[in-house]
């Protein structure tokens, strides 16, 4: 029988585990309803504190949160968080050796954990799904929901088995989250987890700390030289798209007296935990990362983005912008946009076996590039593209509304080269 857990109670953990005074705009609601014991879906943008909203009632009630999360490097950054907060987590996935993982499972059966992160395909092992069924579990927590949707950005097919925990949950609420969902991926991702009248929540995709700004991509380098002078000992991400040119950059910036490394997939384990700590702890300026780096990172203090690379779709664009001003302060998100990068990402899109797959990822593209070309407000464009109006004629925070934004007439070019 569920205990009900007072509003006092839920105040005096926010305060004193979390040490917040209040919280942020959707957190209670959503909180309150953990807590109540109905499933919950939240779209909330990068930013508007996603974890505590599970963290919170993990701590309040008897039992095991158990959250799937797609992302190792989520997983370890969320455990050491919740551990520096006196919260009893760890995490289960390939990155931990065999005597990890069974001290991990033995604190799991011992009821010694409040929260366990796994992934997808830590779940779908038939041993894991029989000892989590076991054990008392307060609530299921799916991270980065939209990956079960196949109109996502990034649908993962491992997430499809994600569909049986309201089945095998019967008794505890279960809750999905995601920073970016569109109206289509939203109802696609509740179809498929078939949650219980769940409470939803679609909070608004507007970031008013951010300024937006699209630059024609000419002498990469040097633009990204400029840009950083312009913030001069401050925290920022550039984002490549390949490790070449990850690594490429980062010498680079090395050379010319930058405080800044490198963070992809092909570095070691101890070389990206290095690297990424390093930037945390605000020992580097600047991290140049594919994006890989950033999901779950938890420094607000991030001033800038640089997108030397175009994204692949206006999804990946608005999670990885979302990663600067954190703490609400400005911060500036700029997109170097060629017609050049458009034909590589192409290239590779042409070499994708599945035809869905394909059509997606080349809509994706076609909606990126019309961002980029556009001379709409940045702002007014992201909010449309995820069902929301903003109904401010200049937004005042974007390269277009600040008059910077240079259109040029290629009438003749275009009918000559028809």
């Amino acid at each position: 029988m569920r205990v009900p857990v007072s509003e006092e109670a839920m105040h005096d953990a926010l305060q004193k585990v979390f040490g917040f005074k209040g919280f942020r705009p959707n957190q209670r609601e959503v909180v309150r309803a953990l807590l109540d014991g109905r499933d919950v879906f939240a779209v909330m943008p990068t930013g508007g504190g996603k974890s505590l909203c599970y963290q919170l009632p993990a701590v309040l009630l008897p039992g095991t949160c158990m959250v799937i999360s797609p992302l190792i490097a989520l997983m370890k950054d969320q455990v050491d968080g919740a551990r520096a907060n006196g919260i009893r987590a760890a995490y289960l996935n390939s990155s931990l050796s065999l005597a990890d993982r069974r001290k991990v499972l033995d604190e799991l059966e011992s009821g010694s954990l409040d929260l366990l992160y796994v992934a997808p395909e830590r779940f779908a092992v038939d041993s894991f799904r029989k000892l989590i069924g076991k054990v008392p579990v307060s609530m299921a927590v799916i991270d980065e929901a939209h990956c079960i949707s196949e109109w996502g950005h990034d649908f993962r097919p491992d997430y499809l088995q994600l569909s049986s925990l309201v089945t095998m949950f019967r008794d505890v609420p279960v809750a999905g989250f995601t920073a970016t969902a569109t109206q289509r991926v939203q109802r696609d991702t509740l179809r498929r987890l078939a949650l219980r009248e769940p409470f939803t929540v679609r909070a608004s995709f507007d970031r008013p700390n951010l300024t937006y700004s699209v630059l024609f991509k000419d002498g990469v380098d040097a633009q990204i030289v400029s840009l950083l002078r312009a913030h001069s000992g401050k925290a920022g991400i550039i984002y490549r798209t390949s490790r070449k040119s990850v690594n490429d950059t980062a010498a680079m910036l090395q050379a010319k007296g930058f405080r800044a490394l490198a963070y992809h997939a092909g570095l070691g384990d101890e070389e990206r935990e290095r690297n990424q700590n390093a930037f945390i702890r605000d020992e580097v300026d600047v991290i140049v990362a594919t994006i890989a780096f950033g999901m779950g990172i938890d420094k607000s203090n991030i001033r800038f983005v640089i997108h030397a690379d175009m994204p692949k779709s206006i999804e990946n664009y608005y999670q990885e912008t979302g990663r600067a001003g954190r703490d609400g302060e400005p911060a500036h998100c700029t997109l170097l946009f060629s017609q050049g990068d458009q034909a590589k990402l192409r290239f590779f899109i042409d070499t994708m076996e599945d035809e869905g797959e394909k059509a997606r990822a080349l809509e994706a593209l076609r909606k990126v590039a019309s961002f980029a070309s556009s001379g709409v407000c940045r702002r007014k464009a992201l909010l449309n593209y995820f069902g929301e109006q903003y109904s401010k004629e200049n937004c005042g925070s974007c390269d277009v509304c600040l008059g910077h934004f240079r259109s040029v007439d290629c009438t003749l070019e275009a009918q000559i080269l028809l």
